[in-house]
């Protein structure tokens, strides 16, 4: 099977990869099979030990975002977080109905919803913190603080190459 480019205008296609066959190239040497490995295990990890708090790592990382951002509009949230709007959206209105999302129409543009944490929210967040830096300790606990620090960096450098790219939810 030769690898071949999939679309004219993307990023992607301006790499110009070697032919290879399947079996010069195993699964596990593969940076995306790794990248979603490596997610699957940290979501694992971030489920078990966040479980007393029933909050999925998606909504952690919304939470998080407002906590930063004490108020934002959803569609900023999308690219703060990296996530589709009907995700975000979705996940906002089961933390709303949990109280620790207060949405409402933004006063500067009617169109747009704007988000904030409630004090419940700001208050689950606190208590889940050490829980939820424990799970990204243990993803990573197995590297040196060196290398821990050179996967980051890799991961950053990555990110910031293809930053405006987002798959589908339904890919994910």
């Amino acid at each position: 099977m030769d690898v071949t480019k999939t679309r004219k205008n993307s990023k992607a296609s301006k790499v110009e990869p070697e032919a290879v066959t399947h079996e010069d190239w195993p699964l596990a040497d593969r940076p995306g099979f790794l990248a979603r490995r490596v997610h699957q295990i940290h979501v694992s990890l971030f489920s078990e030990l966040c479980a007393p708090f029933g909050v999925t790592p998606v909504q952690y990382s919304l939470l998080s975002a407002l906590a930063d951002h004490a108020e934002a509009d959803q569609t900023t949230l999308s690219r703060i977080v990296a996530l589709d709007r009907t995700t975000t959206t979705g996940a906002l209105k089961r933390l709303e109905a949990r109280g620790l999302v207060r949405r409402g129409t933004s006063a500067t543009d009617r169109r747009s919803q704007s988000c904030s944490l409630t004090e419940e929210g700001r208050r689950l967040l606190e208590e889940m913190e050490a829980a939820a830096r424990r799970a990204h300790a243990v993803t990573v606990e197995m590297l040196t603080p060196e290398e821990r620090q050179q996967f980051i960096e890799a991961m950053k450098k990555i990110v910031a190459a293809h930053g405006g790219r987002q798959a589908s939810s339904d890919l994910l």
